[in-house]
C-alpha cells in the first residue's frame, strides 16, 4: 500500500475522533478524515503522514450516510467553530455518547451502560457569550472566527450558535469602524486599537458589549455607543478592557465604562446571577440547568450535609446546592469569581454558604487540616481537570459522594481511575450536550466510597 503524502485510498469511516473528526483503518493504520459520518465510503487522499496514523482529506463520497446534512453555513468547514454541521444532531449525539463511554471505559477502566446523551431542545442560536477578534485582513476589516490552527481571521456576518443581537451588535462595531477609519489591532507589529469584540446576552435578550483595545482610549466613543443602542434596544453597558500586551490571552486587567452599566444579570435554577465581563458563567443556559440538576441529584442530599465544591467560580453550583444542603464551602482560584459568588449569595439570601480564594488543592488540604469532613464534594474542574495532588486530597477528606462535573471526558477519566485507586468508585454518569454542534461535551459522574 502507498502510505505517502498525496496518495489516494478508498476508506470506510468506522468512528470518530475527539475533535470529531472521521475515522479509517488502511491495512491497520489509522486516517482521520474531517467531514465524514461513520459509515460512509470515501476516497480519500493522504495529506500529512506519519508511520502508523495519516490525516487525509476527503476526495469523493461513494457510498453516503443516511445521517448527512448539507451545511447551512457558509463558513462550515473553514471556521473552527462547528465540528458537526455536516450530520444530523440525533448522530452527533450519538457520536458524543460514544467518546464519553470509550474514555471511561479504556482510561478510567469503568465500563457502564450508560444513559443517551441529554441533548439540547434548541441546538442552534444558544451561545450567551462571544468572543470576537478583530483583524485588517487582505480582503478587509475582519470580524469573526479564527480558521482551524491559525490566527487569520474569518469576517463572520452571522453565526447560526450566536443569538441575532451579537449579530446585530457585530455589525454596528464593524460599520462604526470602517466609517470612522478605526483601524484593527495587528498581531505581527502591535499596532491598531481593536483588538476583540465580547457580548454577552441572556435570556431577556439583553446585551452587555465590550471591546477591548490596544491603548488607553476609544475614539469615537459616543457615536460607537448610539450605534450599539440603535441596533439594539435591550442593551445594558457598553465596556472598554485595556490590554497592550503582546499575549493572546483576550483581556487585559483595567475596564472602563463608556455608557450603562458593566454587569448583566441572569437567572439559572431560580438564582440571579450578575455577570461582570470577566466572570465566568456556562455559555449554554438552558442545557445548563439540566447539567446542574444532574449534579444536585446525583449529590442527593437531605438538608443536614457539609458540600465542598471545588472549583466553584461565581457561585452558580455553590448556591444551587446550598438551597438543599447544611453547609457549602466553594474554592475558587479567582479572586474576582469569589467577590461574584459572595455578591450572588447576598443577593438570593443564602446564609449557608461561604467562599475561599485559592488553588482548589490548597483550599482543600487547609480544610482537611482544619477537620473538615464534608459528606459530598462536588468539583467542576477546568479542562486540565484535576491538579495531580487533589484526588489524595479528597480522598483523605473521606466523603460519602464524589460529584465529578467535566468538560472533557480524556480527563475526566483519568480523574477516575485516579479517584478508583484512592477507594472511589463509580455509580453513574450523564452527559450532558451544552454545545451543539462542536465536538464539546460535558459529562456528570458521582462516585462514592467503596
Amino acid at each position: 500500500m502507498n502510505w505517502k503524502k498525496n496518495a489516494v485510498h478508498t476508506a470506510e469511516i468506522t468512528g470518530y475522533t475527539a475533535e470529531g473528526m472521521g475515522v479509517a483503518r488502511l491495512e491497520g493504520r489509522v486516517v482521520f478524515v474531517p467531514g465524514t459520518i461513520r459509515g460512509e465510503r470515501w476516497t480519500v487522499r493522504l495529506e500529512k503522514v506519519t508511520k502508523n496514523v495519516a490525516w487525509a482529506r476527503g476526495v469523493e463520497l461513494l457510498e453516503g450516510s443516511p445521517e448527512r446534512l448539507e451545511p447551512d453555513c457558509p463558513l462550515a468547514g473553514r471556521c473552527g467553530g462547528c465540528q458537526f454541521r455536516h450530520m444530523t444532531y440525533a448522530e452527533e449525539l450519538q457520536a458524543k455518547g460514544r467518546r464519553v463511554a470509550d474514555a471511561l471505559e479504556r482510561v478510567g477502566g469503568v465500563k457502564l451502560e450508560l444513559p443517551p446523551v441529554l441533548g439540547a431542545e434548541e441546538p442552534e442560536r444558544y451561545r450567551n457569550k462571544v468572543q470576537f477578534p478583530v483583524a485588517q485582513e487582505k480582503r478587509g476589516l475582519a470580524i469573526g472566527y479564527y480558521r482551524p490552527r491559525s490566527h487569520d481571521v474569518l469576517d463572520a456576518p452571522d453565526c447560526l450558535l450566536q443569538p441575532l443581537t451579537v449579530t446585530a451588535l457585530r455589525g454596528a462595531v464593524k460599520e462604526w469602524m470602517e466609517r470612522y477609519q478605526v483601524p484593527a489591532y495587528g498581531e505581527e507589529d502591535g499596532t491598531g486599537l481593536i483588538r476583540h469584540l465580547y457580548v454577552r446576552t441572556n435570556s431577556r435578550d439583553q446585551a452587555l458589549c465590550c471591546l477591548v483595545v490596544n491603548g488607553t482610549g476609544l475614539p469615537f466613543q459616543q457615536e460607537l455607543v448610539d450605534a450599539l443602542r440603535r441596533v439594539c434596544p435591550g442593551l445594558v453597558g457598553v465596556v472598554l478592557n485595556f490590554n497592550t500586551r503582546d499575549t493572546n490571552v483576550i483581556l487585559g486587567e483595567e475596564y472602563r465604562t463608556l455608557w450603562g452599566r458593566d454587569y448583566l444579570e441572569e437567572e439559572l435554577c431560580g438564582l440571579t446571577f450578575r455577570l461582570s465581563v470577566p466572570s465566568f458563567f456556562q455559555i449554554n443556559r438552558a442545557q445548563t440547568q439540566r447539567l446542574y440538576q444532574v449534579a444536585l441529584d446525583f449529590a442527593g442530599l437531605h438538608g443536614d450535609e457539609t458540600v465542598l465544591d471545588l472549583y466553584c467560580g461565581i457561585g452558580t453550583i455553590s448556591l444551587a446546592l446550598a438551597r438543599q444542603a447544611g453547609q457549602v464551602i466553594g474554592a475558587e482560584v479567582v479572586p474576582q469569581a469569589i467577590e461574584d459568588a459572595k455578591q450572588n449569595a447576598a443577593r438570593a439570601d443564602i446564609q449557608n454558604a461561604e467562599f475561599f480564594c485559592g488553588d482548589a488543592g490548597a483550599v482543600a488540604q487547609k480544610l482537611a487540616n482544619e477537620g473538615v469532613r464534608p459528606r459530598v464534594i462536588c468539583v467542576d474542574p477546568p479542562r486540565k481537570g484535576l491538579g495531580p495532588e487533589v484526588p489524595a486530597i479528597l480522598a483523605s477528606m473521606a466523603p460519602e459522594r464524589i460529584v465529578y462535573v467535566s468538560c472533557d471526558p480524556a480527563t475526566l477519566a483519568r480523574d477516575v481511575k485516579r479517584l478508583g485507586e484512592l477507594g472511589y468508585q463509580v455509580q453513574k454518569a450523564q452527559a450532558v450536550d451544552l454545545f451543539p454542534r462542536t465536538c464539546h461535551v460535558e459529562t456528570v459522574v458521582l462516585m462514592s466510597r467503596k
